[in-house]
C-alpha cells in the first residue's frame, strides 16, 4: 500500500477556496481505481495548513492518478491559492528506507481540547531530546473530533528501542497520557525516491505489502475479541476474513454465558447485547412428553443471566466496537500460505479484486474456524482423530405457538427401550413465540449425502428444510397441537468434534473453532472461543512490546488446552442424553457458564501462604477473582465494586491491611506497590484495602480503599496484611498471606521476564 500526503499553505484569504479545492479532488479520487482513501486534514495548530492524504493499493496505481488529469487540474487550480510549494511524502507500509513515519490517531474531546493542547506543547519539548526522532506535526479531521501525530523518526530500530521502554514512553509522552488509551498507531517507510518506481513489466501483478504487529485471520467472534483487546492496549493488527460481508443469519451460536457477559462489560458492549438480546431464564427437558425436570437459571449473585442473542448480533456488536478502536475487518480477503522466522510471520493473501498481497507480522492468530486454513497449513492434527457424528442435523428459526414459560430453553428426547432415537431443541430468540430449533433431519437428507463423511459445520449442497419438515419434527417430539410457522432460515447441519494436538507453533497460533469442534449442546462453541481470545490477547500484547517472559506465551496453551479438553468431552457426553449430572444442576450450570474456570494448574500461577488456613474459602491461584461490593474511596460519593477497581487491560495489586497493621507495615507495602509497578513496565495498577477499623497511611501512593462492610476480607479469606495479584483476564496470578515481597516478585518475574 502507498499513502501520499501533500502539505499545502494557504495564502491569507485563500484558506477557504484552498480547501474547497482539496475536498474536490478527494471527491474525484474515490472514484480512480485503486485508490483505497482520500481525506483532508487540517493542521491542528495552524488553520492556513491543510494535507491532503491519499492512499492507494500499489505505486502503480498512484503513478496513473499522478500522471492523470485529476492530479493536473489539481495542481494548476491551488498553485496559486498557496504561499509556498507544496510538499509531498510518498511512503509506503512495507520496509523501503531508513526513515519512517508513525501516525498515531487518538480522540481529543472538544471540551478538553484546551488540555491536550498544553499537554501537547510540553511533549513537543521532551521529544526534541529522544534519540533518533526528528519531528512531527499534529493533525486534525475538520469537524470532528480525531486527531493525527505524525511523527518522522530517522529509522525503525530506534523508534522501537524509544517505544519497547514503557518508562520512556510515558516520561515523554506523559502529558497526554490520558488521550492515549484508545489510539489506533500505523507505521510506514519512506519512499525516498517515489518517481524511480515505475510500474513492473508486462504480465506481472504487482506486489503490495503491509506490516503490522498481529494478524488475525477470521472476523468471527473469536477473531474479533481478538482484535479488540489487542486495539485496546494500543497493538496494531490487521483482522481479514474470506466472506465478503458478514453473515446475516445462519447460526448456531445463540447463547451468551454469564462469564461472557462479563467481558462484554469490560469491552463496553454489554448494553447493547442486552438490548438486542433475550434472557434465557432456565430451563425444561421432557422424555417421551413426560417433564423430568425444570430449573431456573435466574441464581442469586451471578453476574449477569444467560442471555440469547444470535451470532451475527454478537459479530455486528464486536465489529462496531472495533471499529471505534480504529480497526476494520478487510473482508473477502482470505489466506493463501504463510512462512515464519524468528522474528515474524510473512502471509500470503488473496484480495477481492483478484490479486495478492504479502503481509508481514509480529504474529499471527488463527480464529478462521471450523474448516481453518490455518490449522490446515500448520498440519495440527486432531488428538485421538476427528469425531464426527453419524447423523444429520436441521436448524430452523420459526414462530412456535404452544403453552410453554417463556425465556426457557426446551429439550425433547424420545427413548424407545432406553435407547434416545429423537430430540428436538427449542432456543428463545428475541420475539413472540420465536424460536431457534435444533433436531434430526428427515432421511431424505442422509439419503442424499450417500452416506460419506463430510465436513463439519452448515450444508451448501443439500436443499433446506421446509416448514414441513419442522413440524413433523414437533408433531413427534413437542406437547399435542403445537404448531410452527413463518419459516425465516433452515439448514442442514453436520457435528464433528476433536482438539487439536497444539495451541501454538512458534509465533502462530490457533483459537475457537480452529482450535477445538464439538457438539453445540451447552452453547460452548461461541464462548470457549471467546474465552480463547480473552486469554491470549493481553499476553500477545506484552510480547509485541518486547516486555513478556520467555514463557509467557506458552501458558497461553498450558491453560486453554485442558479447558478445551474438558469442554470437547463433555459436550460429547451431553449431545444425546437429558442430563449429565442432576445431583448438582447449579453447579452444572455454573460450570457451563464459565464462571468456575480455573487455571489453578497453571506453571504461572502461585501463592506463598505461611498458615495452611490462611486465605481459607477465597480464590485460589488461577481461580476468577470474584467480585464484591461495599468498597469506599475518598471522594467518591457512592460505593465501590471490586472490579471498578480490576477494570482495565492491566494487573492489579490488591494489598488487604487491617487494625493489626501498623505504619512501618503500610509504608513497606506502599514500597512494594512502587516496586512491582517498575517491574511491571507501568503494567500495574495498585490499590491498598483497609478494614475499616484500620487507619489510612498518609501515603500519595497506592490509594486508599475502605472495605466498608467486610465483603472482601469475607470472600478473600484475608486478615493481618495479605496480597492478590488479579491478572488483566480476572483470574488470581498470585496471593499471599502476610504479604510476601520477596515471593511477588518472583513470580513478576516469570511474566516481565523481558521488561526493561
Amino acid at each position: 500500500m502507498i499513502r501520499t500526503m501533500l502539505r499545502l499553505t494557504a495564502r491569507p484569504g485563500c484558506e477557504s477556496v484552498l480547501d474547497v479545492a482539496c475536498r474536490t479532488v478527494a471527491g474525484q479520487i474515490a472514484g480512480l481505481a485503486g485508490g483505497v482513501r482520500q481525506e483532508v486534514l487540517r493542521d491542528a495548530t495552524d488553520p492556513a495548513v491543510l494535507v491532503l492524504v491519499t492512499e492507494w493499493v500499489d505505486e502503480s496505481a498512484r503513478r496513473r492518478y499522478a500522471d492523470g488529469p485529476v492530479a493536473t487540474r489539481f495542481v494548476d487550480a491551488v498553485r496559486p491559492l498557496c504561499a509556498a510549494p507544496p510538499r509531498e511524502r510518498v511512503m509506503r507500509d512495507a520496509p523501503t528506507g531508513s526513515t519512517i513515519y508513525v501516525d498515531v490517531e487518538l480522540t481529543v474531546p472538544a471540551d478538553r481540547r484546551a488540555e491536550f493542547r498544553r499537554g501537547y506543547v510540553e511533549v513537543l519539548a521532551r521529544m526534541a531530546g529522544v534519540p533518533g526522532y526528528l519531528r512531527e506535526e499534529l493533525l486534525r479531521e475538520p469537524g470532528s473530533d480525531t486527531h493525527h501525530i505524525f511523527a518522522e523518526w530517522r529509522g525503525e530500530a530506534e523508534f522501537h528501542r524509544w517505544i519497547g521502554n514503557p518508562a520512556h514512553a510515558r516520561e515523554e509522552a506523559g502529558p497526554i497520557a490520558p488521550f492515549l488509551l484508545d489510539i489506533r498507531r500505523r507505521l510506514f517507510h519512506a519512499v525516498t525516491d517515489p518517481d524511480s518506481s515505475r510500474e513492473p513489466s508486462a504480465g506481472r501483478e504487482a506486489d503490495v505489502h503491509r506490516t503490522t504487529d498481529v494478524l488475525v485471520v477470521g472476523a468471527g467472534p473469536t477473531g474479533l475479541t481478538v482484535a479488540v483487546e489487542l486495539a485496546r492496549r494500543g497493538v496494531e493488527c490487521q483482522v481479514i476474513d474470506k466472506l465478503a460481508a458478514p453473515p446475516g443469519q445462519a447460526d448456531k451460536a445463540i447463547g451468551v454465558h454469564c462469564r461472557t457477559m462479563e467481558l462484554w462489560e469490560e469491552q463496553g458492549i454489554v448494553r447493547e447485547a442486552m438490548d438486542a438480546g433475550v434472557w434465557l431464564t432456565g430451563n425444561m427437558v421432557f422424555v417421551n412428553g413426560v417433564e423430568t425436570h425444570r430449573m431456573s437459571w435466574e441464581l442469586p449473585g451471578l453476574p449477569y443471566a444467560h442471555l440469547g442473542l444470535p451470532q451475527y448480533e454478537t459479530e455486528r456488536l464486536l465489529t462496531e466496537r472495533l471499529a471505534t478502536l480504529g480497526v476494520r475487518p478487510r473482508r473477502g480477503t482470505e489466506l493463501v500460505s504463510f512462512s515464519q522466522d524468528d522474528d515474524g510471520v510473512s502471509a500470503v493473501l488473496a484480495t477481492p479484486d483478484g490479486g495478492t498481497e504479502e503481509v508481514r507480522a509480529k504474529y499471527l492468530v488463527g480464529c478462521d474456524g471450523a474448516h481453518s486454513r490455518v490449522r490446515e497449513l500448520l498440519g495440527l492434527t486432531f488428538t485421538g482423530g476427528l469425531g464426527r457424528f453419524p447423523q444429520l442435523f436441521m436448524l430452523g428459526d420459526v414462530d412456535v405457538d404452544w403453552d410453554m414459560p417463556d425465556g426457557h430453553l426446551l429439550r425433547f428426547l424420545h427413548e424407545t427401550d432406553g435407547r434416545m432415537d429423537g430430540m428436538l431443541v427449542c432456543v428463545p430468540l428475541r420475539g413472540e413465540h420465536r424460536y431457534r430449533i435444533a433436531t434430526l433431519a428427515p432421511p431424505r437428507f442422509f439419503a442424499q449425502t450417500g452416506g460419506q463423511d463430510a465436513p463439519p459445520g452448515f450444508s451448501e449442497e443439500l436443499a433446506e428444510p421446509t416448514l414441513a419438515d419442522v413440524q413433523a419434527a414437533l408433531d413427534r417430539l413437542a406437547p399435542p397441537g403445537t404448531r410452527a410457522s413463518n419459516l425465516r432460515w433452515s439448514s442442514v447441519f453436520r457435528i464433528s468434534h476433536g482438539i487439536v494436538d497444539r495451541y501454538r507453533d512458534g509465533r502462530v497460533f490457533v483459537a475457537g473453532d480452529a482450535a477445538h469442534l464439538h457438539p453445540p449442546a451447552g452453547g460452548q462453541g461461541m464462548n470457549t472461543g471467546i474465552q480463547d481470545a480473552w486469554n491470549l490477547a493481553w499476553k500477545l500484547a506484552l510480547a509485541v512490546r518486547g516486555i513478556a517472559a520467555p514463557g509467557l506465551l506458552d501458558s497461553y496453551e498450558t491453560e486453554r488446552r485442558p479447558e478445551g479438553e474438558e469442554i470437547v468431552g463433555r459436550a460429547v457426553r451431553m449431545a444425546f442424553t437429558d442430563e449429565l449430572d442432576r445431583a448438582d444442576l447449579e453447579r452444572q450450570f455454573l460450570q457451563e457458564m464459565s464462571l468456575l474456570l480455573s487455571y489453578a494448574g497453571s506453571p504461572l500461577v502461585g501463592e506463598s501462604v505461611a498458615d495452611p488456613d490462611a486465605l481459607r474459602g477465597g480464590p485460589g491461584p488461577g481461580d476468577l477473582a470474584p467480585d464484591v461490593a461495599g468498597l469506599h474511596r475518598r471522594g467518591v460519593g457512592h460505593p465501590l465494586r471490586l472490579r471498578d477497581l480490576t477494570r482495565g487491560t492491566r494487573h492489579t495489586l490488591l494489598l488487604y491491611a487491617d487494625a493489626t497493621a501498623d505504619e512501618k507495615a503500610l509504608t513497606a507495602m506502599a514500597e512494594l506497590s512502587a516496586d512491582a509497578q517498575r517491574q511491571m513496565s507501568g503494567e500495574l495498577d495498585a490499590y491498598l484495602l483497609l478494614s475499616p477499623d484500620a487507619r489510612a497511611p498518609r501515603l500519595p501512593a497506592p490509594p486508599a480503599v475502605v472495605d466498608a462492610d467486610g465483603a472482601f476480607r469475607a470472600r478473600y479469606g484475608v486478615a493481618g496484611t495479605a496480597l492478590y495479584l488479579v491478572r488483566p483476564d480476572g483470574h488470581v496470578g498470585y496471593r499471599s498471606q502476610p504479604v510476601d515481597g520477596d515471593g511477588l516478585r518472583k513470580h513478576l518475574h516469570l511474566l516481565f521476564g523481558g521488561a526493561r
